[in-house]
């Protein structure tokens, strides 16, 4: 007989998911495991005929315990109706049975893992001390950006750009309500000389940092080019960089990547490796105090089925 599925919306899956608990959980996963089948994407046209969006559908599993399928609708254009760019669901099965067990917010459970695998990628790559982090975006993921890196680093001030200066503007009023020490910034150059951690969380199609701006020793994480035709950073900001990225998918569909490739600032066989060998502790030689170091994700199955069986074993 088919088990009785539970619902967690927003509420109950944000709460199941504190970021020192999720990276933990995260660490423990790239450490075992799991069955990870590339992601199928698939365009979806306007009425026009012109690109509306990209639909992401995510599977993983591990054999006897859960399989996890999650659905990731992406529209870049919803920024200017005024809606987050990004919506996704999450359904956990039995694995052994093949029983739908729970329904999750997938929207909760792709900003925490996302903000908590860079997170967890920092914990090995930037300095100890750094203490001032400035994010870019102020989406779903930008929003616990912050609390995120607090629970591996002494960040002390946040600064926050936006093409909106209003939405980033509301955003740092949300942190500074949190207890954080923050401000909106509308010059990103200057954002960006300031700050130890650059974190960007955007879906820019052109190069938002420069490499010409980040301090020597800085750690720069760019999350949202998941895509080719997406970039958040120039060739310069990656050349002479020591480089992690999540999975080695990272380095066929990132367009920081391929483009830096493509620019000659930088070559596939300078990447350090994935986060699954920092896990393991294979970390290419510690970066001197005035090398950069540059975290690129593009999200893995693997986080989010870490993720939903922490929510499912804390119920």
């Amino acid at each position: 007989m088919m088990c009785c599925m539970r619902l967690f919306d927003a509420e109950a899956t944000r709460a199941a998911l504190p970021f020192a608990a999720l990276i933990d959980a995260l660490r423990a996963m790239f450490l075992t495991g799991c069955e990870v089948p590339l992601r199928h994407t698939h365009a979806v046209a306007g009425a026009d005929g012109s690109p509306a969006g990209t639909v992401l559908i995510m599977p993983a599993w591990q054999g006897g315990r859960y399989l996890g399928i999650k659905t990731v609708n992406v529209y870049p254009g919803n920024a200017a109706r005024g809606l987050p760019g990004l919506h996704a669901t999450y359904m956990l099965y039995d694995a052994a049975t093949g029983e739908p067990v729970a329904v999750m917010d997938g929207n909760e459970i792709t900003a925490r893992r996302t903000a908590a695998a860079s997170a967890l990628a920092a914990s090995f790559l930037a300095p100890q001390s750094v203490s001032r982090l400035l994010v870019v975006g102020a989406g779903r993921v930008a929003q616990v950006l912050p609390h995120a890196y607090r629970a591996v680093r002494p960040i002390r001030s946040v600064r926050v750009w936006n093409r909106s200066a209003a939405r980033a503007s509301e955003l740092a009023q949300v942190w500074r309500a949190e207890g954080l020490d923050a401000e909106a910034v509308t010059d990103l150059e200057a954002g960006v000389r300031w700050a130890d951690v650059v974190s960007c969380a955007t879906l820019s199609r052109a190069p938002l940092v420069r490499g010409a701006c980040l301090r020597p020793g800085s750690h720069l994480d760019l999350i949202g080019s998941f895509a080719p035709d997406l970039r958040e950073s120039d060739g310069e900001a990656l050349r002479g960089a020591l480089v992690y990225v999540d999975t080695l998918e990272a380095t066929a569909k990132s367009g920081d990547l391929l483009s830096a490739i493509s620019e000659g600032a930088w070559a596939l066989d300078q990447l350090g490796g994935t986060l699954a060998d920092l896990c393991r502790g294979q970390l290419a030689a510690l970066p001197a105090t005035s090398r950069r170091t540059v975290f690129k994700s593009v999200g893995t199955g693997l986080e989010d089925l870490a993720a939903a069986t922490l929510i499912w074993d804390s119920c």
